[in-house]
């Protein structure tokens, strides 16, 4: 990996599940494959997705981050198998689509203890691995108006929404004003009822790489759940 390179430990779906389609076709690409994938015929959907696009369908479990001086990723690799070795697969709760403060999002219905317990270890036991923010990222970052406890994950963990103040979601688009949400929520909804219906497990937890900056993340590895 190259000093500008980051890698992040999300979520996504299996690739045989529904979910992982249906997720990649609304973004417009397969974050395994790093092909494009056709989108729905919806007009504005491509401009709408784009931010999400970068990021691939996932939901975030550690944040991007570059490697720590004298990291290397099979390090993390390594790391990252004995933590999924220590965690057994479980079940994730239904999903809905929701509103996250104007972005659109997939999100669980009920509260979920072992999704929040995998977040937490993967926060905690793979933050060795992480380099520093720098001054412009922690400044970009606080520019949002982040609350005191938020600005307390900010300053130790280098990403304001962890442990207490992380929640599970799948962004689908950017942030949207009122009358674009009433188009694009019923629309969202249509597109993900099939695959948000039926039940699944989370059973492995992926790297995601971003090769140098803009560039979309693709996924580098998929580690199962062990335990």
């Amino acid at each position: 990996m190259g000093p500008d390179s980051r890698v992040a430990v999300y979520y996504s779906p299996d690739p045989d599940d529904a979910l992982f389609a249906a997720g990649a076709t609304w973004l417009g690409r397969d974050p395994e494959s790093t092909a494009p994938a056709p989108q729905p015929n919806l007009p504005g959907i491509e401009a709408i997705t784009a931010e999400a696009r970068v990021y691939g369908f996932h939901a975030t479990l550690k944040p991007p981050m570059r490697l720590a001086a004298g990291r290397s990723r099979s390090e993390l690799v390594s790391a990252a198998t004995a933590l999924a070795d220590r965690i057994a697969p479980f079940d994730l709760p239904a999903l809905a689509v929701a509103d996250i403060h104007g972005f659109l999002a997939l999100r669980e219905t009920v509260p979920c203890p072992a999704l929040q317990a995998f977040a937490d270890a993967c926060v905690e036991q793979l933050d060795a691995f992480r380099a520093p923010p720098s001054d412009a990222e922690l400044a970009r970052r606080r520019n949002g108006r982040l609350s005191a406890v938020e600005d307390a994950m900010l300053a130790r963990w280098g990403y304001p929404y962890v442990f207490e103040t992380w929640f599970f979601h799948m962004t689908i688009t950017r942030r949207l004003g009122e009358a674009e949400k009433s188009v694009w929520r019923p629309a969202a909804e249509a597109h993900f009822a099939p695959a948000l219906s039926m039940r699944r497990r989370v059973t492995d937890l992926c790297l995601f790489v971003q090769a140098a900056p803009g560039e979309d993340f693709v996924i580098a590895e998929r580690v199962p759940l062990r335990g």
